[in-house]
C-alpha cells in the first residue's frame, strides 16, 4: 500500500506565496511520475504540473511561470512552489504518485492523497 499526505495549503491573499509539500510512504520499490492537481468548486480535476522521474516537467498553461515543481527523490516528496496566487488558484490541492510497490510486480499504480485546500482571498 502507499500513502500519499499533502500539506502547505492555507489562506493567502493576491500575489501571495504558499509552498505545497507531498509525501509518499508505504511499500514503495519505485516512483514513475508526481503531479499536482487541483478541484475547484463545482468543477472538474484538472492537471496543475507533473514532475518525471528524470524530472522534466510539464505545466497547465494557467500556472506556467507562477508555479514550479520539484521533487526529492530521497524522500519520495514533491513541492509546488506556488508565486503570484490569483484568487482563481483558489481549490483544493491534489497530489497523485504514480508508483510500483513491492507486491505489485511491473505493473505501476496510481496513488491520490487527500487533497490540501488553498484559499487565495483578501
Amino acid at each position: 500500500q502507499v500513502h500519499v499526505v499533502e500539506s502547505g495549503g492555507g489562506l493567502v491573499q493576491p500575489g501571495g506565496s504558499l509552498r505545497l509539500s507531498c509525501a509518499a510512504s508505504g511499500s514503495i520499490s519505485s516512483i514513475n511520475a508526481m503531479g499536482w492537481y487541483r478541484q475547484a468548486p463545482g468543477k472538474q480535476r484538472e492537471l496543475v504540473a507533473v514532475i518525471s522521474s528524470s524530472t522534466s516537467t510539464n505545466y497547465a498553461d494557467f500556472v506556467k511561470g507562477r508555479f514550479t515543481i520539484s521533487r526529492d527523490n530521497a524522500k519520495n516528496t514533491v513541492y509546488l512552489q506556488m508565486n503570484s496566487l490569483k484568487p482563481e488558484d483558489t481549490a483544493v490541492y491534489y497530489c497523485n504518485v504514480n508508483a510500483r510497490t513491492l507486491y505489485s510486480g511491473r505493473a505501476y499504480g496510481n496513488y491520490w492523497g487527500q487533497g490540501t485546500q488553498v484559499t487565495v482571498s483578501s
